[in-house]
Parts: structure tokens; C-alpha cells; sequence
């Protein structure tokens, strides 16, 4: 994990992998909204990743894998 410095704060930087069975979109939304129960002050998702599972020729998972930024508490 990466800590970056603003004029606001000091934020973490970390990756997250969200998954879905219909869209990236939806992974992506997963992932956030499960950082969100457990961190405060998120700032920024940025996806880095796409990537799709596939079982037996069909695709049976989307995958996001996301950058996410969060105010730092000392």
C-alpha cells in the first residue's frame, strides 16, 4: 500500500478486486460498497483492471480490480 500527501491529509492507497456474474460495472460498485463498511473517508476509485472468468466457454464472472484512496487517520 502506498500513502500519498495532499494540502487536505495524508491518504492510503490500496487495490481492491470486486466481482460480479453480470457486469464490471456492478464489481466495481461490489468492491466499493464493501471497502465502504469497514473504511472512512473514501476519496477515489479509479479501475485499473478488467477481466472476465470463464467456465466451460462461457463467461461466469466479470472481475474490476480498482485503485481506491482514503483519508489517513493518524
Amino acid at each position: 500500500m502506498a500513502t500519498k500527501r495532499s494540502k487536505n491529509g495524508i491518504y492510503r492507497v490500496t487495490e481492491l478486486v470486486g466481482t460480479s456474474p453480470t457486469s464490471w460495472e456492478d464489481a466495481a460498485k461490489n468492491a466499493i460498497e464493501a471497502a465502504a463498511k469497514s473504511l472512512r473517508g473514501l476519496r477515489i476509485a479509479e479501475i485499473s483492471k478488467l477481466d472476465m472468468k470463464i467456465d466451460a466457454g462461457k463467461v461466469v464472472a466479470y472481475r474490476a480490480r480498482l485503485t481506491l484512496s482514503f483519508k489517513y487517520e493518524k
